[in-house]
């Protein structure tokens, strides 16, 4: 997607968005690395991945706000604009919730900053809790009838936040006794028109073979953790596999760790 997003026809759009989409194979699933720059996602392509995905916790962060909403919608696309410019494999950005735009300007304002994909939660920001699932299947199919009336097949990743709200309350969850919510929410936003449900923090090996079944062998997005590999999660017939803020964290880590080993008179 090098290049200015301003020129990209709509035809170079749709052909990235068809590319995207036929990277998720279940069993054999894509890999994206999460990144937050120009220089993340350059590192990224030139190690062979075959897509650039966002996350949307490590640019707010690198851009000096929250996640969850926390960064101006402005400056979330501005910098999703300059890594599809910088990369000439497609783009998936993190759009969190949809920053509580229209789905036509969603849709038209991903477009224009040349992404051909993207993540939408459905974790309302503004209360906290989860969206209902009927409205949420709702505004999903009004992004991809958007997406539709601009002619690009935009590759929507529609997360569930099930697990996530269980884990933040403070208790490991029940995954088993969660399972029926989530495919409750993931099998009515594919009807909607997503490409890829994303039950996150779904971590158990035999929940996420269940989820797999549940929702007919559709692309499932899950996210890797160090104690699974791809090969691992692809065996349960996951399609997408994604790492979040995982290298964003480590690069704090390691970047926090080299600071104060210099800070206390350490050699480079």
């Amino acid at each position: 997607m090098t290049g200015d997003p301003r020129t990209r026809d709509t035809a170079s759009l749709s052909g990235a968005a068809t590319a995207l989409r036929e990277l998720h194979r279940p069993g054999n699933p894509l890999v994206l690395a999460n990144i937050w720059d120009v220089a993340s996602a350059r590192l990224t392509e030139a190690a062979g991945f075959a897509a650039v995905a966002t996350s949307s916790g490590a640019v707010a962060e690198s851009l000096g706000h929250a996640d969850h909403e926390g960064a101006p919608a402005e400056e979330m696309f501005a910098a999703t604009g300059r890594i599809a410019a910088a990369v000439s494999v497609p783009v998936t950005m993190d759009a969190e919730s949809g920053y509580r735009l229209p789905a036509e300007t969603l849709v038209e304002r991903l477009l224009a900053v040349g992404a051909v994909g993207c993540n939408l939660e459905d974790t309302d920001h503004r209360t906290g809790g989860l969206v209902e699932v009927d409205e949420q299947a709702a505004w999903l199919a009004r992004v991809r009838a958007a997406a539709t009336a601009a002619g690009v097949g935009l590759v929507l990743n529609a997360r569930i936040d099930v697990f996530l709200q269980a884990r933040a309350a403070g208790d490991e969850p029940d995954e088993a006794a969660l399972l029926p919510a989530a495919l409750r929410r993931a099998r009515a936003y594919l009807a909607a028109g997503a490409d890829c449900v994303f039950p996150i923090l779904l971590n158990r090996p035999d929940t996420i073979e269940r989820f797999v079944t549940g929702v007919g062998q559709r692309p499932v997005n899950i996210t890797l953790r160090e104690s699974t590999s791809p090969a691992e999660l692809g065996a349960l017939g996951v399609a997408r596999v994604s790492l979040g803020t995982g290298l964003w964290r480590a690069h704090q880590s390691w970047l926090t760790d080299r600071l104060a080993a210099l800070a206390a008179g350490g050699g480079r």
